[in-house]
């Protein structure tokens, strides 16, 4: 599978190395939903996109829309709780967040879904992730981008003005409170050039 990745100028190391969540900053959205984020979090992230891609089982599938089965625009992994991740750093990723948030989440992140934005085509349309628990409680989301960067937006489901977080090289966000209920989240096609993308989104059990 070919990629056409324009590396970062402020991450030439191919030495994968996660920075302190200490650095994150919060930011509170409303309707008892808020974001952290931390540009930067993992070092050497272009190094990891490159691994991914050539070793993850990416898997493209279709879904039922309306009367039609259409094409997912994008290619997607998922791993399980338990199951091995494919580099050992997602698990020092994993470990990570779920000790930095154990306060707040009070259980730990368990499972990890994988996104391939090949690109500016590739999408994915607003939703939360409300199946399972998520639909009902307050829980945590945890998204960490590697390759170039593109655009996580973020709207109330109620109406009203929406935030726009650009997302690549080893960028991280975390959704939590309610987000999942009363915000809607998605990664918009993109008209302009837009070079290949992967995310990886940590969840606690149950949580889809």
């Amino acid at each position: 599978m070919s990629t056409h990745l324009q590396a970062s100028l402020f991450d030439q190391t191919d030495e994968l190395r996660l920075t302190p969540l200490s650095r994150m900053r919060r930011t509170v959205l409303g309707d008892g939903a808020w974001i952290d984020l931390l540009p930067g979090w993992l070092a050497g992230a272009d190094a990891l996109f490159a691994r991914l891609v050539a070793d993850v089982p990416w898997q493209a599938e279709r879904r039922q829309m309306y009367e039609h089965v259409v094409d997912v625009p994008r290619l997607l992994s998922y791993y399980g709780a338990g199951d091995p991740l494919p580099h050992p750093v997602l698990d020092e990723a994993r470990d990570a967040l779920s000790a930095h948030y154990a306060a707040e989440l009070g259980e730990p992140f368990s499972t990890a879904g994988l996104c391939y934005y090949r690109d500016g085509r590739d999408s994915v349309a607003w939703h939360g992730d409300r199946i399972g628990r998520g639909a009902r409680e307050d829980t945590m989301v945890a998204i960490l981008s590697v390759g170039a960067p593109r655009d996580l937006v973020l709207r109330p489901r109620r109406g009203g003005h929406s935030v726009r977080r650009p997302l690549g090289h080893g960028d991280l966000i975390v959704m939590g409170g309610s987000c999942q209920r009363t915000w809607e989240h998605a990664v918009p096609k993109s008209a302009r050039a837009a070079g290949p993308r992967i995310s990886v989104q940590f969840r606690p059990r149950g949580v889809n």
